[in-house]
């Protein structure tokens, strides 16, 4: 898999701020914060200063490089730590040459994104002050900064033709990102034993794939909910096409204000968009759109313990996202009703998914950028490639520091009901066709 950038636009590299040459301490500080990112000097990697200093860190052939275009960028790292160095390949004054998702391997193997910086720390409260998600009208434009930037940008990179963009399942001889997230929406079906004619809420439908799956697979009648209108339009579009309007339909509303109550529940990727302090909110609004007796699942990105959201995936990615516990989320869904049939980890899923996405993000840099020049520039392919690679090494972490958590559910004692074994989800060894 081909990891390396594509073919670079220009980028313009502002400067100013952290004015000044740095000091010989301070230079002396950077060659060694540059140097943790190798660690023990493996894998071996090259870092050109911008006064045009050299360094090859390691032995043999650099797998991948670091340049500073300039001196800011230097200060900056000694200044804010290694989240800078993001920031400033966002913005050109540093390029990441070789291969990203070893750098990135490399740099999580020294933990090197759990290096507490006051100042980043400092930004990290300000950007949930500025982006909470308390207020409706900020999470509609939190969810519609990310998932607002349309059909055509998603299509390239995500799965077709069902464009799920939530952690595939790559059970064993799965071999296609389509073939995991076949595998992906059968295995949530049948975890809540989903049947012919049951009224079903998918809460945070994106494009529908989970919609069109229940009710050509299993004949379920679905109503999805999403705050983000571009996905709200061109769900209802996919649905008028393929004439189900009496079967599926979509309503545009927050997560908090559910509609109704229904057999069966979805919630995948939800929780993640509720925020540090809509938590409760958000499950509780779960809970009570659920029949009693009803089951549910609940899929989402979760910590083992309490701990910091990543700063610049919320500055850059995700505004007003919020990583919570799987304790957090557990006592949530006790507090309001919810018991917990099951709960599995699909951590090694998300890495395998995020992989595709990636190399296929790069593959298809030209048409997306083709799109729309200006919205789709440089700076976005950068900040959109980091997110992607960076991420499945964190999935992949020997010391891993983020989960995919999916919890069933049921409202109330479902007694004899559910199958008193994991026996029904495997029906067969084989995953569906290819």
């Amino acid at each position: 898999m081909d990891r390396s950038a594509p073919p670079r636009q220009r980028v313009a590299r502002p400067a100013g701020g952290f004015g000044g040459a740095l000091s010989p301490a301070a230079n002396g500080l950077l060659e060694r914060m540059v140097r943790r990112i190798g660690g023990d000097g493996l894998p071996a990697f090259r870092v050109q200063f911008a006064d045009g200093r050299s360094v090859l860190h390691g032995q043999g052939e650099p797998e991948f490089g670091l340049v500073f275009h300039s001196a800011r960028a230097e200060r900056r790292l000694v200044a804010l730590g290694y989240a800078s160095l993001l920031e400033s390949y966002f913005g050109g004054e540093v390029d990441i040459d070789g291969d990203l998702a070893l750098a990135f391997r490399a740099a999580l193997a020294q933990n090197l994104d759990m290096v507490e910086n006051p100042l980043v720390a400092l930004r990290n409260r300000r950007h949930e002050w500025r982006f909470s998600n308390a207020d409706r009208a900020q999470a509609k434009a939190n969810a519609r900064f990310h998932y607002g930037l349309g059909r055509a940008f998603y299509r390239p990179w995500l799965d077709t033709p069902s464009m799920m963009y939530t952690c595939g399942y790559w059970r064993e001889g799965t071999r296609t990102l389509e073939q995991a997230q076949r595998n992906k929406l059968e295995h949530v079906c049948r975890k809540v034993r989903l049947a012919g004619g049951e009224r079903f809420v998918d809460i945070g439908s994106g494009w529908g794939g989970l919609l069109f799956h229940a009710w050509e697979q299993h004949g379920a009648l679905g109503t999805g909910i999403n705050t983000c209108s571009e996905q709200v339009e061109e769900t209802r579009a996919e649905i008028a096409r393929r004439g189900l309007a009496p079967q599926l339909e979509v309503v545009e509303a927050d997560f908090r204000d559910i509609p109704g109550q229904y057999d069966k529940l979805f919630s995948i990727g939800t929780l993640e968009h509720a925020g540090r302090d809509q938590l409760d909110d958000v499950v509780r609004a779960h809970a009570q759109c659920l029949a009693p007796g009803g089951l549910g699942l609940i899929h989402f990105i979760g910590h083992v313990a309490r701990r910091e959201t990543v700063f610049y995936i919320r500055e850059y990615i995700f505004p007003g996202g919020w990583i919570p516990s799987l304790s957090e989320a557990l006592d949530a869904m006790e507090k309001h009703g919810l018991e917990v049939l099951d709960v599995e980890n699909l951590r090694r899923h998300y890495a395998l998914t995020l992989d595709c996405w990636a190399e296929r993000f790069d593959r298809s840099w030209p048409q997306i950028h083709a799109l729309d020049p200006v919205r789709f520039d440089e700076r976005l392919r950068r900040t959109w490639r980091t997110y992607l690679w960076s991420c499945a090494e964190l999935f992949r972490a020997a010391r891993p520091q983020i989960n995919l958590f999916q919890v069933t559910v049921s409202k109330g004692n479902v007694g004899a009901a559910y199958p008193m074994s994991r026996g029904f989800l495997y029906p067969n060894a084989a995953p569906g066709p290819a």
